[in-house]
């Protein structure tokens, strides 16, 4: 990689993975594409170009890509699954006629393309626990849908036409920086907010649900490593189980208690979104990744929780 388009760069892992790739490939050109309403500000701005690249506009791809010389497209737009429930129609279009133009785009232009799948592509007839690289697939949200149709299309693209699509399944993503919006995982990310600004937790998930969960820096991690990967040892492609840890809430909250005593929590359930996550595996089952690019997490739910604190209390300015 060296001049990179990134779509969806203002979103929870658009805005983190920019500011990574500009600083990993400093020669190159990374971009932040992104839609009105929805501009880079800050640093995300001042720190290289950005241009409007609507998934849904293709001659707005081939015009960024054109223009920056771009070698490798991230395609990050997507709603995710508790908003996806609520707009499918939106979401399809989104998710799948986007990447159709990404792909177009791609085939024409020889561009890799990283589009990331989900835990969400699985469904409730997928085993649980350790969830195998290779098995079934039929999962019961609009947003799975479009994730197991968005791997079949790229490993299409890849055989038929050599287009170097490469993807991983994500599990729910922790992360101080930018708020998640719309997710079942998203909780996990609220539930810190909460414990810092002092507040209770009025948690949508119910006691005893399990999915797996990554911290965005694990995350960023592998979506550039991945593109990276020697194609030569890649088997899957299209798409990587990657897994870190795996807990309930309960367990992150006894977690952050070693931190805040006096936090408290109690449960409202959400229906949409447990049933989402309810159809969700337990636990991947990641070892595909860990042998064919070297695929390892860096943090535990004890090491992300002293981090996701620490930083939280220094975004939020609360000194205690």
């Amino acid at each position: 990689m060296k001049n990179v388009l990134v779509i969806g760069s203002t979103g929870q892992i658009g805005s983190e993975l920019t500011m990574k790739l500009r600083k990993q490939y400093h020669q190159g050109t990374i971009v932040a594409g992104y839609i009105p309403g929805a501009e880079p500000k800050g640093e995300l701005l001042e720190s290289g170009p950005s241009e409007i690249v609507n998934v849904c506009m293709a001659h707005q791809i081939a015009e960024a890509v054109d223009k920056y010389d771009i070698d490798t497209i991230y395609n990050l737009a997507a709603l995710l699954s508790a908003t996806a429930e609520r707009l499918p129609l939106k979401a399809w279009d989104i998710q799948m006629n986007g990447l159709l133009n990404i792909l177009e785009v791609a085939r024409e232009k020889h561009c890799a393309v990283f589009t990331p799948s989900s835990i969400g592509s699985f469904g409730p007839d997928t085993p649980r626990d350790n969830t195998p690289q290779d098995t079934i697939q039929r999962p019961t949200s609009m947003y799975g849908v479009t994730k197991v149709a968005t791997e079949l299309l790229s490993d299409y693209y890849f055989h038929k036409f050599g287009v170097d699509t490469r993807s991983v399944r994500f599990p729910g993503l922790i992360s101080y920086t930018t708020l998640p919006g719309g997710g079942t995982t998203d909780y996990a990310v609220e539930i810190y907010y909460a414990a810092v600004k002092g507040e209770e937790f009025v948690c949508p998930i119910a006691a005893g649900t399990y999915m797996d969960m990554m911290y965005m820096p694990d995350a960023l991690n592998a979506a550039v490593n991945i593109m990276e990967a020697d194609p030569r040892y890649l088997i899957h492609r299209n798409s990587f189980n990657i897994a870190s840890m795996s807990f309930d809430p309960e367990e992150v909250y006894r977690a952050i208690k070693k931190h805040y005593p006096n936090f408290k929590m109690r449960y409202e359930v959400d229906p949409i979104r447990q049933a989402i996550a309810d159809s969700w595996p337990n636990k991947m089952d990641d070892i595909c990744a860990r042998k064919e690019w070297g695929w390892t997490p860096r943090y535990n739910l004890e090491k992300m929780t002293a981090d996701m604190i620490h930083n939280l209390k220094i975004k939020l300015g609360v000194l205690k």
